[in-house]
């Protein structure tokens, strides 16, 4: 069966990249978020909106990404969660959440957490431009043809 991609689409920047490469692939998409988000009206997409609150987008995301799946997120502990179910999990600059990348991902938001707590001002990230649409377009293009080879066999959607 083929891979599904799963958005966490509330800020993502490449939604609209996502659904390119998934037409061309044939795949599932899942547009997660807290609210209405205009998508296309096609069979493989999926708009999910959950109820608003902490985590419950990450959490509809994390409880069904698994081995073949594609997670589109920045959010650093939900990418832990979905690595650990066996997905793969990218940003929208096409950097690739590893198992070698997650630890110190997530030490440095806690040191980001932690300095913000203490009122010192940190910077966000770097703007997103037309180099990171660029990267995320190859990563993700890369992420299918791994994600191709693992994918269990599932119903279809």
């Amino acid at each position: 069966m083929a891979p599904r991609i799963f958005i966490d689409a509330d800020a993502c920047p490449v939604k609209d990249e996502v659904y390119r490469v998934a037409e061309r692939y044939g795949l599932h998409v899942f547009v997660v978020s807290n609210s209405w988000i205009n998508t296309p009206r096609h069979s493989w997409i999926e708009q999910i909106v959950v109820d608003a609150g902490p985590d419950i987008a990450d959490d509809w995301i994390a409880e069904r990404a698994g081995p073949g799946d594609i997670v589109v997120t920045s959010d650093i502990p939900l990418a832990d969660r979905c690595l650990t179910a066996g997905a793969q999990a990218l940003k929208s600059n096409g950097q690739p959440f590893t198992p070698d990348s997650i630890g110190s991902a997530l030490a440095g938001r806690m040191v980001g957490e932690h300095l913000r707590s203490m009122g010192v001002a940190t910077s966000g990230p770097p703007p997103f431009g037309p180099r990171d649409r660029s990267a995320f377009l190859q990563a993700l293009d890369q992420a299918v043809v791994r994600a191709r080879r693992v994918a269990p066999a599932r119903p279809a959607p």
